[in-house]
């Protein structure tokens, strides 16, 4: 059975910098995607970045430049880096995977697709 779990979440002011970890168990495919994806109150899901079993990554564009997704297939454990965060920023991060998955960019474009997801982790920027 595939478990994610989240931690790292926090408060944090603007211009400020947190690391989300995500780790997991119960994977038996090789090919796998992994990503982040957050929600702010009142807004719909958004998919924040990915990354591909060839340590292929995706990101939408308002995180380009300032998030680094990467993983540690030793620890089973996917990260999220975040620099220069801003209240735009705040919302709630989920972890997510997609198996089999060959594209980073399949699990952004339709995460609900073979995907398993995680609890969440509390993101809050202040101005």
């Amino acid at each position: 059975q595939v478990q994610l779990v989240e931690s790292g979440g926090g408060s944090v002011q603007a211009g400020g910098s947190l690391r989300l970890s995500c780790t997991a168990s119960g994977f038996t495919y090789i090919t796998y995607c992994m990503g982040w994806f957050r929600q702010a109150p009142g807004k719909e899901r958004e998919g924040v970045a990915a990354i591909d079993s060839d340590v292929t990554t995706s990101y939408t564009d308002s995180v380009q430049g300032r998030f680094t997704i990467s993983k540690d297939n030793a620890k089973n454990t996917l990260y999220l880096q975040m620099n220069n965060l801003t209240p735009e920023d705040t919302g709630v991060y989920y972890c997510a995977a997609r198996l089999p998955c060959l594209d980073a960019n399949e699990l952004l474009s339709a995460p609900e697709v073979n995907s398993y997801w995680g609890q969440g982790t509390q993101v809050t920027v202040s101005s």
